[in-house]
């Protein structure tokens, strides 16, 4: 069986999994040879992105998939389960490893740690039949994927996103995010976004910087200066319409629990780590899906005046664009691409940070 050098190995891959602003809501712990605990936690007591902290529940299921495809380059196989009495911003999933003969190197293990995200515009080059192949089977048989390909889609993306853009820029709630996941004048970053990875120019930065720095120059900005427009077009509109497609991830039955969110971002990583393979990078897209569970759920997104009535908007002109009913599952937004690789990217805390 492993020992604890070869567990290291694993979890060691494994923290490179995506999470929401670099949160990395999981914290480790070896019980045995056999056995680890993922210790999760949520951030809905300060993201408004992190709904009944069902953002972080994906973030725990792409671990769990890093894990599990990390322990395959061992000979162990890696199946986990929601410790029964964890509650749900605070669950714990245990983890446990066996040696089979039989098990294979998975596919995706190289690509764990080449997975980033692009922000910047990529090239419009149509995705190839083998890459539209690769993409929808990775979702696997409990989901189904959906593309938006051509410029008459994407130009509707790109809309769509302009309007959840302004929501996203006006919300004092979502500002309060925003001004503490950015790591001004940074290539890299171990627990946040890095500026230098945004994806708007320096001159943008700059301005995004000093205006962050309190909610009156943000109101002022937006009110007297057009504040919303630069952004919007730079981390927006032109990606939206410079990319190959936009897909989104549909589960084919209703989300219910803790569990299925961890399902949902397993497959969230299997596809993200596809596109890696085939050679796509990728930005999600997930403030709008984020802003429907609000919606479908009858719960207020903010204090401020007007943010609710324009996301339940967002929400019928989301439903009318991609032909879904209200009571319909939407999992993972997103746009993909061929460009080159980032220069700037979020990295990773050290694992010797990460136990519990």
């Amino acid at each position: 069986m492993a020992d604890r050098d070869t567990l290291l190995k694993i979890l060691d891959l494994a923290r490179w999994a995506p999470s929401g602003d670099n949160t990395q809501p999981w914290r480790f712990e070896i019980v045995s040879d056999t056995h680890i605990a993922i210790h999760g936690h949520d951030t809905r007591d300060w993201c408004v992105y992190d709904f009944e902290g069902h953002a972080s529940h994906m973030a725990h299921g792409a671990l769990l998939e890093t894990l599990r495809i990390a322990a395959t380059a061992h000979g162990l196989e890696a199946r986990w389960q929601l410790r029964t009495d964890s509650r749900d911003s605070a669950p714990v999933y245990d983890v446990s490893l066996s040696e089979h003969s039989d098990i294979a190197l998975d596919p995706l293990l190289p690509y764990i740690e080449r997975r980033t995200v692009q922000r910047r515009p990529m090239r419009t080059t149509p995705l190839t039949a083998a890459q539209r192949e690769a993409l929808a089977a990775a979702v696997g048989a409990d989901y189904q994927l959906q593309t938006f390909e051509s410029t008459a889609e994407r130009w509707m993306v790109a809309k769509l996103l302009w309007r959840n853009a302004y929501i996203r820029l006006t919300c004092p709630e979502a500002y309060a995010v925003h001004r503490e996941v950015i790591e001004w004048g940074a290539r890299y970053s171990e627990d946040r976004i890095p500026e230098a990875a945004v994806g708007v120019d320096p001159l943008t930065a700059s301005l995004m910087r000093w205006v962050m720095a309190s909610w009156s120059r943000i109101e002022f900005f937006n009110r007297y200066l057009l504040g919303t427009v630069a952004p919007r077009i730079q981390l927006d509109l032109i990606p939206a319409m410079a990319c190959a497609a936009h897909l989104l991830l549909r589960p084919k039955a209703p989300l219910v629990g803790v569990e299925d969110y961890v399902r949902l971002g397993e497959a969230m990583q299997r596809v993200w780590l596809t596109a890696t393979s085939v050679g796509l990078h990728l930005q999600p897209e997930m403030t709008p899906v984020i802003f429907r569970w609000y919606v479908r759920a009858g719960r207020p997104i903010s204090k401020q005046a007007g943010i609710d009535d324009r996301a339940d908007a967002l929400t019928g002109m989301f439903e009318r664009m991609v032909g879904a009913l209200p009571e319909d599952a939407f999992g993972f937004f997103a746009r993909v691409g061929v460009s080159q690789r980032p220069g700037a990217r979020s990295v990773r805390k050290r694992l010797d940070q990460l136990w519990r």
